[in-house]
C-alpha cells in the first residue's frame, strides 16, 4: 500500500503540472476533482473485479453492477472510467467535461461537486488549462492506483488534507473561507470529544476540515465497532466551489455527512418539521472573522429567534455567529468556534454601552461560557494574527468545579516555527487537551477565574489578561485596531443621525 509520505509527494507533484497556468487560489478546483474521480474509478474497477471472483466472469459482474448499480459505490459509465481518460489524446477538456457530468447524472449525490469544473473553459478566449497540461496532469496521476487494496481510506484522507494546506499557503486572504490549520481542528476535536450518537454541526463548514477531524477523534476512541452508534454528521457552506471541496472531502473520508449549500446567517438549512432550528449536542465552526457583509436587518428580522443577546454591530459578525451557534444547540450542548482576539476583549473597559461587550456579558453572566484558549501568532493562512477558541457549554453548570468558572489558556507560547506558517507540535496540543479537560491551573500557561473576576475586569475574556508570558507582545493586532476602527465610525454615523432628527423636531435642519 501507498504509504503517506509517498501519496503527498505524488499528488503534488501532480498538482505542479498544472500550477503554473493557473492563479493559485484556483487550480485546485481542477486537481481535486481529477484526484476524486481516479479515487471513484479505481475503487469501482476493484468492485468489479471482486463481483467477477463471486460469479465467475467479468462480463457477468459488469452486466449485474448495471442493472443495480447499488452494488457499488458510485456507479461509472465506461466513457468516465480512468483507463478510457487515459487513452484520450485530443480534445481531453472537453472529454474530462462530458466523463464528470455524466458521472453526476448516474449519482445525483455527485451533481454539483464533481461536474463544477469546465476543465475546457476559456478565458479572453484562451483556453485556462491546455490539453497538453492535462495530459501532462493525467500521466502524473496515472503512476499509482488509488483503488481499495491501493491505499486505506484514513491515509487518502490525510493526502488529501495535505493537498489542502499546499493550496492555502498560495491562496492569502481566500484561504480562510476553506482551510483551518489541521492542529488548530485536532485541538478543537479533543475539546468536543465527541461521544456515542451524538450529532455535530459545522455552519460554515469550508471544506469540511473541523467535522472530519471531529469523526477521526470519533474512530479513535470507539475504532470500527458496528455495536457503536455512529456520529451525525451535519454542515453547511455558502461558496459552491468550496462545499464541493467539502463533499469530496467527506467522500474520500468514507465519512458520511449531510452538506448543504447556502447563507447560514440567512437561510440555515438545518430545520425542524415545524420550521426551527435542528438543536446539536456538539458545534465546531471557524467563521470568517469580522464579517461585516451582514447588515441590522439580518438580526433583526430573524425569525428563528437566534439572536436573544443583542445584534452586534455592522463591523464584525463574531457574536451573530456564536449566538447562531449557541441557538442551535440542545439543551446539554457545547461549542468550540474559532474567533480574533478581539472577539472576547473589544468594548471591555470603554465608557457607555458596546454591542460586541453587551452580548459577551449575557453569557457570562448566564454562565455559559467554559474556556478561552488563546492560540500562537501565524497559524492561519490569511492572517499573521493570533486567534482563540471560545468554548461554550449549556451544561457547565452541571460540573460542580466548573459553575461560576471560567478557565483561561494562554497557549501563544506553545508553537514551532514552520515554512511558511507556525504550527502547534503533537505535544503541545495534548497539553492544551488535558488542561481543558482537567479544568486546572498551570503557572504561566492556564487559570480558573470566577464570574466575579471577570465582571470586575468588564467582561474581557482573553486569556493574555490573566495569564501572562515573559515577552507577551501587547501591540494591537492590525485586523482588531480595523474593526475598533469600523466600531468607531459606525457610532459616529449614528450619533449623527440622531443629532440630525433632534436638530430637524426643533426646525434647525441645515
Amino acid at each position: 500500500m501507498l504509504d503517506i509520505r509517498t501519496l503527498e509527494s505524488w499528488l503534488w507533484e501532480a498538482a505542479c503540472k498544472i500550477r503554473g497556468p493557473i492563479d493559485a487560489p484556483k487550480y485546485k478546483d481542477y486537481i481535486l476533482p481529477l484526484i476524486f474521480l481516479k479515487r471513484l474509478s479505481d475503487v469501482f474497477e476493484d468492485e468489479i473485479t471482486k463481483l467477477a471472483q463471486e460469479y465467475g466472469d467479468i462480463r457477468k459482474a459488469e452486466k449485474l453492477v448495471e442493472q443495480d448499480h447499488k452494488l457499488v459505490w458510485f456507479y461509472l459509465p465506461k466513457k468516465a472510467r480512468w483507463n478510457e481518460i487515459t487513452k484520450q489524446t485530443t480534445n481531453l477538456g472537453e472529454y474530462l467535461t462530458d466523463a464528470v457530468k455524466a458521472i453526476a447524472k448516474e449519482n445525483p449525490e455527485l451533481q454539483g461537486v464533481i461536474d463544477l469544473r469546465d476543465f475546457n473553459e476559456t478565458a479572453a478566449g484562451q483556453r485556462i488549462i491546455s490539453d497538453d497540461n492535462l495530459k501532462a496532469l493525467i500521466d502524473v496521476l496515472n503512476k499509482h492506483r488509488l483503488g481499495l487494496q491501493d491505499v486505506e481510506p484514513d491515509i487518502l484522507g490525510r493526502a488529501y488534507e495535505y493537498l489542502l494546506r499546499k493550496f492555502a499557503e498560495g491562496s492569502g486572504q481566500s484561504a480562510g473561507e476553506f482551510y483551518t490549520p489541521k492542529e488548530v481542528a485536532i485541538l478543537m476535536a479533543r475539546i468536543v470529544d465527541p461521544k456515542e450518537g451524538e450529532s455535530v454541526y459545522d455552519p460554515c463548514l469550508g471544506s469540511g476540515g473541523l467535522l472530519i477531524k471531529t469523526f477521526l477523534r470519533f474512530k479513535e476512541k470507539y475504532g470500527d465497532d458496528p455495536k457503536i452508534k455512529p456520529l451525525q454528521l451535519f454542515g453547511q457552506e455558502v461558496l459552491h466551489g468550496t462545499y464541493a471541496m467539502a463533499r469530496m472531502n467527506s467522500f474520500i473520508h468514507r465519512m458520511e455527512a449531510k452538506i448543504a449549500l447556502g447563507d447560514t446567517m440567512n437561510k440555515p438549512a438545518f430545520l425542524t418539521n415545524d420550521g426551527g432550528l435542528q438543536k446539536f449536542d456538539i458545534v465546531v465552526a471557524n467563521p470568517m472573522w469580522n464579517q461585516d457583509i451582514f447588515n441590522q436587518s439580518t438580526y433583526e428580522t430573524d425569525t428563528f429567534n437566534r439572536f436573544v443577546f443583542g445584534y452586534p454591530p455592522n463591523s464584525s459578525a463574531d457574536w451573530g455567529w456564536i449566538q447562531h451557534m449557541f441557538a442551535s444547540l440542545n439543551n446539554k450542548g457545547r461549542m468550540a468556534v474559532v474567533l480574533d482576539t478581539g472577539a472576547v476583549s473589544r468594548g471591555s473597559g470603554n465608557e457607555g454601552s458596546n454591542r460586541e461587550r453587551d452580548i459577551r456579558k449575557a453569557f457570562v453572566e448566564n454562565d455559559f461560557v467554559e474556556a478561552v484558549i488563546l492560540l500562537p501568532e501565524n497559524l492561519f493562512y490569511n492572517t499573521t494574527s493570533a486567534g482563540i477558541i471560545l468554548v461554550i457549554n449549556k451544561n457547565k453548570s452541571s460540573f460542580e468545579n466548573r459553575k461560576s468558572k471560567i478557565l483561561l489558556i494562554n497557549a501563544s507560547k506553545l508553537f514551532e516555527k514552520g515554512r511558511p506558517k507556525n504550527f502547534i507540535p503533537d505535544v503541545a496540543i495534548e497539553r492544551i487537551a488535558q488542561i481543558y479537560k482537567d479544568f486546572s491551573e498551570e503557572e504561566g500557561i492556564s487559570k480558573v477565574v470566577t464570574k466575579d473576576e471577570v465582571i470586575k475586569n468588564d467582561y474581557n475574556l482573553s486569556p493574555s489578561r490573566y495569564v501572562s508570558t515573559n515577552g507577551e507582545d501587547t501591540t494591537l493586532p492590525l485586523d482588531e485596531a480595523v474593526v475598533l476602527l469600523k466600531e468607531a465610525k459606525e457610532e459616529q454615523e449614528q450619533a449623527e443621525k440622531k443629532l440630525n432628527e433632534v436638530l430637524k423636531q426643533l426646525g434647525l435642519e441645515f
